[in-house]
């Protein structure tokens, strides 16, 4: 079980809550037992697992990320986005997510996040769905 879905981002850095999208995923396809492998075919966004309870979880791990990567440090690829590459590697292109007894198997705080680092733009997640 394979799909594409698209995820509109709306600024150059941003974590989208995508759990939904997740669950929805999950019940159209009947998985009672399996894993969901999520992949950002993307080199300069990504795709993690977080908190969902407090929005202000998101503005830290945002505002983190860029003390870590600095937008006006000298790099040298010519795009003038490689911060949007490091950050992207850093927080990683794929997750894997238990499903059992057709729910994820998140933690009561968690959520699945698409992280948008050189937006805004129309991206692409790729979910594939293996049962048990």
């Amino acid at each position: 079980m394979f799909k594409e879905i698209s995820v509109a981002t709306h600024g150059k850095n941003e974590f989208i809550d995508i759990t939904e999208k997740i669950k929805r995923f999950i019940k159209e396809e009947n998985v009672k037992e399996g894993k969901l492998l999520l992949f950002v075919p993307h080199t300069t966004a990504a795709v993690t697992i977080n908190e969902n309870a407090d929005p202000d979880v998101k503005k830290d791990m945002i505002q983190a990320l860029k003390r870590m990567v600095p937008e006006h440090e000298y790099y040298a690829h010519g795009e003038g986005n490689s911060p949007a590459h490091v950050k992207a590697s850093l927080v990683g292109m794929s997750e894997t997510i238990i499903i059992h007894q057709g729910e994820p198997v998140l933690g009561t705080w968690q959520g699945v996040y698409f992280c948008e680092f050189d937006g805004p733009r129309t991206r692409k997640l790729v979910l594939r769905m293996e049962s048990d």
